[in-house]
């Protein structure tokens, strides 16, 4: 008998890292330090709490199906933005509401990918999209990206075969937190037009982008929706991790193609998450800034943090949007460390192998910190358990 595609795959990385506290005691003078996932835990402002109170009781549509690619409204708010934030053009038939981010990026695969097809991810890579390309049966193709975090168009060039389909990449990326240069997002781009690939561009973090103005400039070619598919998520920006509303941009025809994939799944966005969005998207871009300057506050905080760690062994090789990528001075192994850090420093962090292809030696030796539940007050606390750490 075969195995099934869900057995195909790794387990739940955060799931797997929460079971590592279960029974574990933390002394009031040292609680824990959590810092491995990278969703908000507060709750959506107030003002667009009381807005979804008010949609609840007067709104009955924010209980009924939806359309399946989302709320007209919510699409042309979409298009418009995106058209001016990148300085490009965006129409409302170019944009998919997904049930989350990690929906919109199944829906991508299942349009672009065949049984048997391939596709490039960049290592270390956000595990979810590891995870679904396996069940999915698509080979990825790991693209290591060394000491910078950054992957190489050359490198990428030479891994394509007649079955890879797409390349992925994150920015702000998860989990390494660098920031890919335009120009190498450019030369992406051109490489997949060149090869007739996708580029499935994952923007998640972009509202926390240290950059000012637009961070790259691949939908003002005219031609944009022939190659890239750029993937969205309101969880990170209005705090609507329970709500489950993403966003995918692409071509009319390949939106057409996840139109299916959504139908079969979901039937529909949640209403009430997308009128929160189309609410947040209308009312809360200074409260977004405000947000925005205090996750830029926390990475100059890791980086002060890091620097004083250095004479340890700590490096901090890559910070952004939510993230450090670190690399660790410890003989052990990553994922035997984040256990040790559980017990010893009451912190509780993904390791490098949960990111990185079996046996991966930087995978050995690099931990994942997501900091954006952690204030500069957290980030010192946890600069000092990681200075006190033992070594074996």
């Amino acid at each position: 008998m075969s195995s099934s595609r869900t057995a195909s795959t790794f387990p739940p990385p955060v799931m797997e890292a929460r079971r590592w506290i279960e029974g574990v005691s933390f002394p009031p003078e040292r609680p824990l330090l959590n810092v491995s996932q990278a969703a908000p835990v507060d709750p959506p402002p107030e003002p667009l709490r009381r807005a979804m109170a008010e949609i609840v009781m007067q709104d009955a549509s924010a209980h009924l199906y939806g359309p399946v690619l989302g709320l007209p409204d919510l699409r042309e708010e979409i298009a418009r933005h995106w058209s001016e934030a990148y300085r490009g053009r965006v129409v409302p038939e170019q944009v998919a509401v997904t049930s989350g981010c990690n929906q919109a990026y199944c829906a991508a695969i299942s349009a672009l990918c065949g049984e048997g097809s391939e596709v490039i991810l960049p290592s270390p890579w956000y595990f979810n999209h590891r995870m679904w390309n396996d069940m999915a049966g698509v080979r990825t193709l790991p693209l290591e990206t060394g000491p910078t975090l950054l992957p190489d168009p050359e490198a990428a060039a030479a891994l394509i075969t007649p079955a890879t389909r797409a390349i992925v990449l994150v920015s702000p990326n998860n989990p390494g937190g660098v920031e890919y240069p335009a120009e190498l997002l450019a030369a992406f781009r051109d490489l997949c037009r060149d090869r007739g690939l996708a580029l499935i561009l994952d923007e998640t973090y972009r509202d926390f982008d240290s950059r000012e103005g637009p961070a790259h400039e691949l939908f003002s070619d005219p031609d944009w929706a022939e190659v890239l598919v750029q993937l969205y998520s309101f969880s990170k920006a209005y705090r609507l991790t329970g709500h489950r509303v993403g966003a995918v941009t692409a071509s009319t025809a390949r939106i057409a193609q996840m139109e299916r994939f959504l139908d079969t799944v979901t039937i529909c966005p949640t209403s009430l998450g997308q009128k929160a969005a189309l609410w947040g998207m209308r009312n809360l871009g200074d409260w977004l800034a405000g947000e925005r300057a205090e996750i830029l506050s926390r990475r100059r905080a890791m980086e002060r943090s890091f620097a004083r760690l250095a004479p340890q062994g700590w490096r901090l090789m890559g910070c952004g949007a939510y993230f450090g990528w670190i690399e660790h001075p410890h003989a052990e192994p990553s994922d035997a460390l984040a256990q040790r850090l559980v017990h010893e420093a009451g912190v509780l962090l993904l390791p490098g192998t949960m990111f990185t292809p079996e046996g991966s030696e930087a995978g050995r030796r690099q931990l994942r910190i997501a900091f954006a539940n952690v204030d500069a007050t957290g980030i010192a606390k946890l600069e000092t358990r990681l200075a006190a750490l033992p070594a074996r």
